[in-house]
């Protein structure tokens, strides 16, 4: 004889039943963002709008015999704004997060190309190469770029300053001086690209290896070159995947920590570390969650105009 089904286990079974297939469907990761998602979101915005008291972080709603008070503290969000440093490392965290997404592009985008043209037998091969980095430590593997990146004992140092690139490097202003990558632009960027390219190449991959090679045959019997081909045809037919990479790359290079913290100098201080330090250093858990909101919100927004322009233009 079946055992019983617990009660909460029924109740969660007839709603999906009365909300139908489709229902369950959509249903289901819209309950993942709101358990994932949102309620996280939602204590951090709490704390946010809350003070440290002490050890503890004080309440919002203050009940009495007769009334319920809501205390809201906006200090938090006012220093925000008037406070250079927080403004800085927003738009260091930005600038990096924006080039190292571009780097991943011009890197990705020939690769993912010529994975998705290789024969179906060689597909699989490089494939297990993009992912074989995600086999190993993620900390190893910014570790050995320390190693690597060392003027005097690192190959890719040591070949850099044969190369006198480092001569460059320093006249952008990449490196603080010549021969010097690690603690620097350089080092922070080289650490971020290699550790972001295969979320870069898969989504790449994945549509380019679905695109209708007719429409590239067609082009060329029109007269169109191979220059004209690719970018009349293969690149806008390729941007979900531009797009979809680009996210996958850009919004966890933001919040970015270790990187930074490993192989970033004084000048490349992002928001990852102010985090920390709020939340770890000061014990200043309003100010840490107000500046987390605040990268949220310059994530979210800009994401969520893109995805109304694109319906947009999907609906014309």
């Amino acid at each position: 004889m079946p055992a019983a089904r617990p009660p909460l286990l029924q109740r969660l079974l007839a709603l999906l039943r009365s909300l139908g297939g489709r229902g369950s469907v959509l249903g289901l990761p819209y309950l993942w963002l709101l358990i994932f998602f949102l309620l996280p979101f939602l204590i951090v915005l709490r704390i946010s709008l809350a003070q440290m008291d002490g050890a503890l972080v004080s309440d919002l709603f203050h009940w009495t015999e007769t009334e319920l008070t809501l205390t809201v503290r906006l200090g938090t969000y006012q220093l925000l704004f008037t406070d250079d440093l927080y403004w800085s490392t927003y738009g260091l965290s930005l600038l990096y997060a924006g080039v190292t997404t571009v780097v991943c592009l011009l890197i990705g985008y020939p690769f993912a190309y010529f994975m998705a043209r290789s024969s179906t037998s060689l597909q699989p091969l490089l494939l297990m190469g993009v992912m074989l980095p995600f086999w190993t430590s993620f900390l190893l593997r910014v570790y050995a770029w320390k190693a690597l990146l060392d003027a005097d004992t690192g190959w890719v140092g040591t070949a850099l300053k044969a190369l006198q690139v480092d001569d460059l490097l320093f006249a952008i202003g990449a490196i603080p001086a010549e021969g010097q990558f690690m603690y620097s632009p350089f080092s922070l960027v080289i650490g971020m690209v290699y550790t972001y390219l295969p979320f870069m190449v898969l989504p790449l991959f994945g549509t380019l290896s679905k695109l209708d090679i007719r429409l590239l045959e067609a082009a060329q019997d029109l007269g169109a070159t191979p220059w004209q081909t690719f970018w009349r045809v293969t690149v806008p037919l390729s941007r979900g995947g531009i797009v979809a990479g680009a996210m996958l790359v850009f919004i966890p290079c933001v919040g970015e920590y270790v990187i930074p913290e490993l192989l970033g100098g004084p000048e490349t201080l992002m928001i990852g570390r102010v985090l920390w330090d709020e939340f770890f250093s000061n014990n200043d858990w309003p100010m840490a969650s107000s500046v987390a909101v605040i990268m949220i919100m310059l994530i979210l927004v800009p994401l969520a105009i893109f995805n109304r322009t694109q319906s947009e233009a999907d609906k014309r």
